[in-house]
């Protein structure tokens, strides 16, 4: 393991993919670095699907001011515009890859509709439209001779100039590049370097910092936590968007229930069978999301009640079996018929709408060190995502990603001789590891008690205090220990969770996915939240 390469893809979801794809096209020899199996990936769970203007009854100036109405005053509209008008050229390269998206009788596109959208616009292919796309991507990537995939590798943190001087490993004086990657595999125990001109952090969000998530286990916020390390700007990390509707199972478990079943008329009910979220919003049930959590959160609060109830049980069977045939069958394997049974319904960590500050090249402020994806924060999604719009973000930025470190990599940035190989701790205790495992299940418990859908500063202080003392602990285990996954995940999450209740410190106002109790209101203008080392 290790290598030279021109480019190093970290991740393999639909932005490190599509990324890694068109960078090979160039005649670039790329690695994906990914920690699990290449198919494991938020994209791969997402269920809704693509939000792209397909529909002569919808236009870009309609999904452009669904998406600012959403964004609740943060979004950077020239972003906003340029990525809803990109989409339908993007959206047609995955169906020459083979994507074949639900269609309806006449031949026509099967558009969903989901929580903020003024039309049906939702490409998907049923309800595994994620899974779908990676399949296609996958098959595509591993047929290129181009491109090296090395997967259960663990990136640990990026190599850069300034990081090689201050080591004293060479005096370049040409100011700071990435130029390489140091890399754990996760059977050997043994980390290698990675040597590259380009670095793509495609890594995903940060769900698994919360107990209670509809993420995979890999979303540990890797990718941010390297970047900040390396001096990037990170920007409004308190915008943690809690999906509304997840299934509710006594373990903690968490399935999702599509915003799209509520597209296809589902209604939530309190513990008394009520319908409430007629009284909350004029849109009801297909309001934002960060309207349709807090509703939840407070009538679960008022009640009581572990969980509420979404009923679609108004809906024919068939259409039920062949709309959502993945939550049917998932249903049903609860006990729960949808067609006849009301679902129990949760709030759980969905999608970090901060993240790594990139341009709409997907350049960050490090030469060499580009983001796509969740781990970027570009201005699309400003303090709350429309739904469905990140799959299309993903692409867009892939695309221009893509077109951008060709330019980068043709001015011809030389990488280093001898590469400094990585030095690790010299212990190697089991018994020292349940230090690990205890402060991750502290670390998540505190950020749902105190950094949830609804806070306060007292909340977010307490918060602080119990992350400093992870903080400070962890990081005598890391230089003192052998590197382990559960280790740098855990590391790289503490950072995660630093970042958020920082931002959230900083913001004395309640906007989007953002709400206090000390401010509730929204103050007069609307203002970003970053953070540097």
């Amino acid at each position: 393991m290790g290598g030279v390469f021109d480019i190093i893809v970290i991740g393999s979801g639909i932005a490190g993919l599509s990324f890694a794809l068109r960078s090979a096209g160039y005649g670039h020899r790329v690695a994906i670095v990914t920690k699990k199996h290449q198919a494991e990936s938020n994209t791969n769970y997402a269920q809704g699907g693509i939000a792209v203007v397909t529909s002569k009854s919808d236009d870009f100036e309609l999904h452009v001011g669904d998406t600012l109405i959403s964004g609740d005053g943060l979004c950077d509209e020239g972003v906003v515009k340029q990525i809803v008008e990109e989409g339908p050229a993007r959206v047609k390269e995955l169906i020459q890859l083979g994507l074949e998206f639900t269609r309806i009788d006449e031949g026509a596109y099967s558009l969903g509709k989901e929580g903020g959208h003024s039309k049906r616009r939702i490409l998907h292919v049923a309800d595994m439209t994620g899974k779908a796309i990676e399949t296609a991507l996958l098959n595509a990537v591993n047929r290129h001779p181009l491109i090296t995939t090395y997967e259960h590798s663990f990136a640990i943190d990026l190599i850069t100039l300034q990081k090689l001087e201050r080591a004293g490993h060479m005096r370049s004086g040409e100011g700071n590049r990435v130029v390489g990657l140091y890399v754990l595999d996760v059977f050997s125990g043994k980390v290698a370097t990675f040597s590259a001109q380009a670095v793509m952090l495609s890594s995903g969000g940060a769900g698994h910092v919360y107990p209670f998530t509809t993420n995979p286990p890999i979303a540990t916020g890797d990718g941010i936590a390297m970047a900040y390390r390396a001096g990037v700007p990170i920007r409004n990390m308190e915008f943690i968007q809690f999906h509304p509707t997840t299934l509710y199972s006594p373990s903690g478990k968490r399935f999702l229930i599509s915003e799209a079943v509520r597209g296809e008329g589902a209604m939530l009910r309190n513990r008394d069978g009520e319908r409430f979220m007629e009284a909350c919003d004029a849109r009801a049930e297909l309001a934002p999301r960060d309207v349709v959590a807090r509703a939840i959160d407070a009538e679960m609060k008022k009640s009581g009640s572990p969980h509420l109830w979404l009923d679609i049980s108004h809906q024919p069977r068939a259409f039920l079996k062949e709309r959502f045939p993945s939550i049917f069958q998932t249903c049903l394997g609860e006990g729960l018929d949808i067609s006849k049974d009301w679902i129990p319904v949760v709030p759980a960590a969905h999608y970090l709408c901060g993240g790594v500050v990139t341009n709409l090249r997907a350049e960050t402020s490090l030469a060499g060190l580009y983001a796509c994806g969740e781990v970027a924060c570009t201005g699309l999604h400003g303090a709350n995502r429309l739904a469905s719009n990140s799959l299309l973000e993903a692409l867009v930025m892939a695309y221009n990603g893509a077109d951008s470190v060709h330019g980068y990599l043709a001015k011809g940035s030389e990488i280093p001789d001898n590469m400094p190989g990585w030095i690790d701790g010299e212990m190697s205790d089991p018994d020292e590891r349940v230090v690990l495992t205890h402060n991750w299940e502290e670390l998540r418990r505190a950020m749902w008690d105190y950094v949830g859908i609804v806070r306060t500063t007292k909340r977010l202080k307490r918060a602080m205090k119990r992350i400093e003392n992870l903080s400070a602990e962890i990081n005598e285990y890391y230089w003192n220990f052998k590197v382990e996954p559960l280790l740098l995940e855990l590391r790289n999450m503490i950072v995660v969770g630093e970042l958020i209740v920082r931002c959230a410190l900083k913001r004395k106002e309640s906007r989007g996915l953002h709400y206090t109790l000390d401010y509730p209101g929204k103050a007069e203008k609307g203002l970003d939240t970053t953070l540097t080392l």
